[in-house]
């Protein structure tokens, strides 16, 4: 089983920057989706950012321009550059990835999300 494990939250001033890292475990196939999805208090779950393994990446429209999805494959990690933070982007940032034996899935940017981690706090204050 894929183990995500993510990184690298906390509080920012509105305006600020921050990156978010996820830790991959427990997959070495070469086809995959993976990304980030957050989801705020009493809110739905929504996409941010996907990277395939061949590098493509897609963005919600809330995150293009701003946010910046990357993958080193030696170190097993993805990472998520926030830049220009917004009061509306606190949220609870899940890393996920389409590799996992689950049946339900969380189809979003092109990718059905199988397996997620535990999430990373990020608030951006006003």
């Amino acid at each position: 089983q894929v183990d995500l494990v993510e990184s690298g939250g906390g509080s920012v001033e509105s305006g600020g920057s921050m990156k978010v890292s996820c830790a991959v475990a427990g997959y070495s196939g070469s086809n995959y989706c993976m990304g980030w999805i957050r989801q705020a208090p009493g809110g739905e779950p929504e996409g941010v950012a996907v990277i395939g393994s061949d590098g493509s990446t897609k963005y919600a429209d809330s995150a293009k321009g701003r946010f910046i999805i990357s993958q080193d494959k030696s170190k097993n990690t993805l990472y998520l550059q926030m830049n220009s933070l917004k009061p509306e982007d606190t949220a609870m940032y899940y890393c996920a990835t389409d590799r996992g034996i689950n049946f339900d899935y969380y189809y979003t940017l092109g990718c059905p999300f199988r397996v997620w981690g535990q999430g990373t706090q990020v608030n951006a204050s006003s």
